[in-house]
């Protein structure tokens, strides 16, 4: 599998500066399915998932 780029994602960045415009809403829905962040988020540690999760509000 290839290694993933959702650390360095432009959409991503787009929705840390500005959750609410177009581009940063379209990747948090992204996320919700994206096989590529859930590969991701599996390749994390623990406490880096969790910090992932309590910064996005993700489950």
């Amino acid at each position: 599998m290839a290694e993933s780029n959702c650390a360095d994602c432009t959409l991503r960045a787009k929705y840390d500066q500005k959750p609410k415009s177009f581009a940063g809403r379209f990747w948090r829905w992204h996320i919700n399915w994206c096989p590529g962040w859930k590969g991701y988020m599996k390749s994390l540690d623990e406490a880096e998932r969790a910090e992932i999760k309590q910064h996005y509000r993700l489950k």
